[in-house]
């Protein structure tokens, strides 16, 4: 007498949600030891910058022992052990603690320098990622030509300036010479969309210029190894129009490590624009930490950097779930 088997279900799609998941958690907690690594980093160079908190807000004439009731007012001579565990429980918890310099909450700081760093950011995103894919895949459709050559060069060189270089050219030429654009970067309460953005075009060119060529030689490379694929040339040899091609097989394959680069390159956009804001006038959480910086205001500077931090972990994880969404191979391999 013969049994009947009945197969079991599939669980290919199981598993590899599994092992997504496996991966991301893994992800999130490298994430968050190095976040508990800055932080401590963070704490360890404010208290190693040269000065006293006290004497830094009573001022260089103050008696000694104000400075001192002062600096035991503010706990700064307790241990720093005790003083880093307090710090980092509060932030928690999000108390970011009192500012010296301003003897007010530093959240409610932190939060709008880093919506207008977001505002910025997020501009200078959504003009330089298009921009930078339509150049690399003109450049990789035209190899070895003398366009490819020309917008490979160009990005380079725009790469390697340094920020500061080029937004001292592009106040110098737009908006000292030309008088096209204004040169600082903060609007007038109460300004309009169109008026916003006025501001913010100067402030967002030397972004664009430094991530073009990144992003453009991404693009490039990833559609030259498209062109070359064999996918390619069989719908190629199916008669399939050129467009056609380049839009359901080229690009959907070849952008894949573009948009994630993109993706990692968000977080700087948001917190790593100290040269450009200072250099714009921008009040954005790069200015509000150099600033910070200078006035000994170290809960300030502290909850400033660490907030920068955990931008730059939220984008890269961001962008390694993009990745693995988009890209079925690292949906197997993630779990090996």
């Amino acid at each position: 007498m013969s049994t009947a088997l009945t197969p079991s279900p599939p669980r290919v799609a199981t598993g590899n949600a599994g092992r997504v998941a496996r991966f991301l958690a893994t992800r999130l907690a490298l994430s968050l030891i190095t976040l508990w690594l800055l932080s401590m980093i963070v704490f360890a160079g404010g208290q190693l910058l040269p000065g006293d908190i006290g004497r830094s807000i009573l001022g260089p004439l103050a008696d000694a022992r104000a400075v001192a009731a002062l600096n035991h007012q503010l706990g700064a001579d307790r241990p720093l052990l005790t003083q880093y565990v307090e710090w980092i429980t509060h932030f928690l918890r999000g108390d970011m603690g009192l500012s010296y310099a301003y003897r007010e909450p530093v959240g409610p700081f932190i939060a709008d320098a880093l919506a207008h760093s977001a505002k910025l950011g997020l501009l200078a995103f959504i003009v330089v990622v298009p921009l930078g894919i339509a150049g690399g895949v003109w450049a990789a459709m035209h190899a070895g030509r003398w366009l490819d050559r020309t917008i490979s060069i160009a990005g380079l060189s725009a790469t390697v300036v340094p920020e500061f270089v080029s937004s001292i050219a592009l106040i110098l030429i737009f908006g000292v010479w030309l008088r096209w654009l204004p040169i600082e970067a903060t609007y007038p309460p109460g300004a309009g969309v169109l008026e916003q953005l006025k501001h913010l075009i100067l402030p967002v060119m030397p972004l664009v210029l430094v991530f073009f060529g990144y992003i453009a030689r991404m693009a490039r490379a990833g559609t030259v190894e498209a062109l070359d694929a064999d996918y390619t040339r069989t719908a190629i040899l199916k008669g399939l129009p050129q467009h056609v091609v380049i839009w359901r097989h080229v690009l959907r394959n070849a952008l894949l490590p573009t948009i994630t680069v993109a993706a990692t390159q968000l977080g700087y956009m948001i917190g790593g624009l100290v040269v450009v804001e200072t250099l714009f006038h921008y009040q954005g959480i790069g200015s509000l930490i150099y600033n910070a910086a200078k006035a000994k205001d170290f809960p300030m500077l502290e909850a400033g950097v660490l907030t920068i931090g955990v931008v730059y972990t939220v984008a890269n994880l961001a962008a390694d779930a993009l990745q693995v969404l988009l890209n079925p191979r690292l949906r197997v391999r993630s779990g090996e």
